[in-house]
């Protein structure tokens, strides 16, 4: 709750306590309330991370050659990474942030089932991605993130996923985090093999990534990137082991960043995507039904 004092004809907001939004979210049900609690984890609680991991997230699915090599085939990573990046980022963000339900949550979906379908994507490829979207923000919260996502705040997620899921018309999807867990891993044993064309897509979105970090190098930036990778997907990417200097000198930078955050107070807006400085491609505006490749 914002508490106002007036003072001088000034107004004053007291901040709200670190643990402001976790108090809300406990309030809550997650087999109900999974919309709202995702908003709040996403767009309040973790948005930097909540990008950062599933910008990551992305690189796993290219390590899959029936999703790598599909993405190479459409040429929109590699011709326009910045643009379906951003497409992706915009479609997604119109659904978390007004609902599945509103006019521009149902109008994003129905645009991404329109991209879908204009593709062979067999179900199980589908389910893959997202047990990433579960799993990977989960486990990158719990490495680098400020706190660790609650429980409830991670019931909801796959509770949001399920729901996403089928408009989406993805079937079979766990009804557990653990098992995501066992969807993605097992996925990734079974599927990770190096590719040329998945090499190809993930060396356009490296150099996408790098310039996410203003002011470093594209060679540093692109080092920063992969040593936050794990080996097996380095390995089925085709990339060096990064160096344990490099590796170190990241996880060190993102656990002091944590430290800092710790000590900020609550969101009191939410954040959305429009305001990623790495999402340019519509400084005038966008329109959703075009987004996406023609």
């Amino acid at each position: 709750m914002t508490v106002v004092l007036s003072r001088s004809r000034r107004t004053v907001r007291r901040p709200l306590p670190r643990d402001h939004w976790q108090r809300v979210v406990a309030d809550l049900d997650p087999a109900v309330d999974y919309e709202r609690i995702t908003r709040i984890s996403t767009a309040y609680e973790f948005p930097w991370d909540t990008a950062m991991s599933l910008s990551l997230a992305l690189f796993r699915t290219f390590a899959v050659p029936s999703i790598g090599g599909l993405l190479h085939e459409t040429g929109e990573f590699t011709t326009r990474p910045q643009k379906r990046y951003d497409d992706t980022s915009l479609i997604l963000d119109a659904i978390g942030l007004h609902g599945m339900a509103s006019p521009r949550g149902r109008a994003a979906i129905r645009r991404m089932n329109q991209l879908h379908r204009t593709y062979d994507i067999s179900n199980d490829d589908m389910a893959y991605v997202a047990s990433t979207f579960v799993v990977v923000p989960t486990r990158w919260n719990a490495a680098y993130g400020w706190r660790r996502l609650l429980p409830i705040e991670i019931d909801a997620a796959v509770a949001y996923w399920d729901a996403l899921g089928r408009r989406m018309g993805i079937q079979g999807l766990p009804t557990t985090y653990e098992g995501f867990e066992r969807l993605m891993d097992g996925y990734e044993r079974e599927h990770f093999a190096f590719d040329p064309r998945c090499r190809a897509v993930a060396d356009a979105t490296l150099d996408l990534a790098a310039t996410f970090y203003p002011g470093v190098g594209q060679r540093a930036a692109r080092s920063i990137t992969l040593s936050l990778l794990d080996a097996p997907l380095l390995r089925a990417l085709g990339y060096d082991q990064p160096s344990p200097h490099v590796r170190a000198a990241a996880e060190a930078m993102l656990r002091l960043r944590a430290r800092a955050i710790r000590r900020l107070p609550p969101r009191r807006r939410p954040f959305s995507a429009e305001r990623l400085r790495w999402v340019r491609s519509y400084p005038n505006g966008y329109v959703i039904d075009r987004l996406g490749p023609t």
